[in-house]
């Protein structure tokens, strides 16, 4: 029998008695996530101690551990040490972002990549047609790319401070395709990640897929605090790490190089991996004071470097650069012939050729240049949140007030012709008072189009 009464007692979370069934961890751990998905138990919501639950339920301490394991592993719920268990924030829906078949509809929530400049890349893709090897781009040969292609990828990335060779480089299908190769190679079910609390939301799913925890770890302008790195690194077994150092998504906030040493030091001594999302770097390297070289240089036996080129190049050519150190190896093209068999060969000849010819280095000013005249634009109407980030990001981190409802926000502006995303998609751990937008800058189809996007939103939030 129960040690306490618990008729009138108030308790965030009681399930049904007689709904349990043997083993009784797996019952609770399904009425858990049904009640979750059916959105008995908002995001946030503060779970009951487990010995209370116990308690409640007239079972085993270890019962109740076990079904919050499983409901953390799911990642429904999180753990923070010395608070208490919580629902997870995006637990009940998926927050993957992508484009939407919206007539009507001005794009400020997809981050596309400035598709003014696609007109370069179709008359590139004319001539590689014609090239004398074409149909030798068609084949199974050269699963990580071939070796020509590995050269231009090499050179590219010299400017943003990567020095590497052949054996150490991998062509694959853009950055998410990176991102879910590294996860597939390098870690296991219910490993943990450390990130920034608001992160890249595709991460979030890919994490939820593979059944890996996120480790929300606080920052500054300059990036992830060290000490609270090294204090939940302390408290908790973490395997890895993942970071986007030239321009957070989304944030826009930009890794300090000083901030970089301080962390390389924690990700040493505790052995994580580091996962570095560098697919801005475009942006900032020979651009911003700052900017010195990526991570991976200073710890690059357990780092992996994703130079994606959908933003730099063009976002319809799936074509990113993987960079990692020789203990990483092997592990990573095992997973990039399981879960590839190969990379387009001709998608990465199309990048190749842009690279060789210096058309890439055209496409990039010229995305730069309309990256600029659109921040111009958005702090005109947004000037109070100047200076914050990147100041060439392709989209912004409003600060709004927090009486805002995601779902019903977003509803709202769609329904006034605009798409827009609420900063919940974006918390890889509790949710916090402070709530804004990331506003996509990137997407419309001219400067006009982005100026009544803009004029729609700063009416709606008044």
């Amino acid at each position: 029998m129960p040690v306490n009464s618990f008729d009138n007692y108030p308790m965030s979370w009681k399930p049904d008695k007689k709904a349990l069934k043997r083993p009784f961890y797996y019952s609770i751990a399904s009425l858990l996530e049904q009640d979750i998905i059916n959105g008995f138990l908002a995001p946030g919501t503060k779970l009951p101690p487990q010995r209370e639950l116990a308690d409640f339920l007239d079972l085993n301490f270890t019962t109740i551990t076990r079904a919050y394991k499983l409901c953390e592993f799911k990642g429904l719920i999180y753990a923070v040490t010395g608070s208490g268990t919580f629902v997870a924030p995006n637990a009940a829906r998926s927050i993957t972002i992508s484009t939407d078949k919206i007539t009507d509809c001005i794009e400020l929530g997809f981050e596309a990549s400035f598709e003014q400049t696609n007109g370069i890349v179709a008359e590139v893709i004319q001539k590689v047609a014609d090239k004398s090897y074409l149909e030798k781009l068609l084949n199974y040969n050269d699963p990580t790319g071939i070796p020509h292609q590995k050269t231009a990828g090499l050179n590219w990335m010299k400017s943003f401070g990567i020095h590497a060779d052949q054996e150490h480089i991998a062509i694959v299908s853009g950055a998410q395709n990176a991102l879910a190769i590294t996860l597939t190679a390098l870690f296991e079910p219910g490993n943990r990640i450390a990130t920034d609390l608001y992160t890249y939301s595709n991460f979030i799913e890919l994490a939820k897929m593979f059944h890996i925890q996120l480790v929300p770890i606080p920052g500054d302008q300059f990036g992830m605090l060290p000490n609270e790195l090294e204090k939940q690194c302390c408290q908790t077994k973490i395997h890895g790490i993942f970071l986007m150092p030239s321009c957070c998504n989304p944030t826009t906030v930009m890794i300090s190089d000083f901030r970089k040493h301080e962390l390389a030091v924690v990700i040493r001594k505790h052995h994580l991996i580091l996962i570095e999302d560098d697919i801005h770097a475009f942006l900032t390297a020979g651009i911003i004071s700052d900017y010195q070289q990526p991570i991976f240089n200073l710890l690059p036996e357990q780092s992996v470097y994703i130079c994606g080129t959908t933003k730099s190049i063009c976002s319809g050519l799936r074509v990113a650069y993987m960079v990692y150190g020789d203990a990483l190896r092997e592990n990573i093209l095992q997973a990039i012939f399981n879960v590839n068999v190969k990379t387009s060969s001709l998608d990465a000849e199309v990048i190749t050729e842009l690279i060789l010819s210096g058309r890439a280095h055209e496409i990039v000013f010229q995305k730069q240049q309309l990256a600029q005249s659109a921040n111009n634009m958005y702090f005109e109407y947004f000037p109070l949140s100047k200076p914050v980030g990147h100041p060439l990001s392709f989209y912004r981190w409003l600060s709004i007030q927090e009486h805002y409802d995601a779902v019903q926000l977003e509803t709202d502006l769609k329904r006034r012709g605009i798409r827009v995303f609420h900063s919940d998609r974006f918390l890889s751990g509790p949710t916090t008072p402070n709530k804004y937008l990331r506003v996509a800058l990137s997407s419309t189809n001219s400067l006009d189009e982005l100026k009544i996007g803009l004029e729609t939103l700063k009416q709606y939030l008044g």
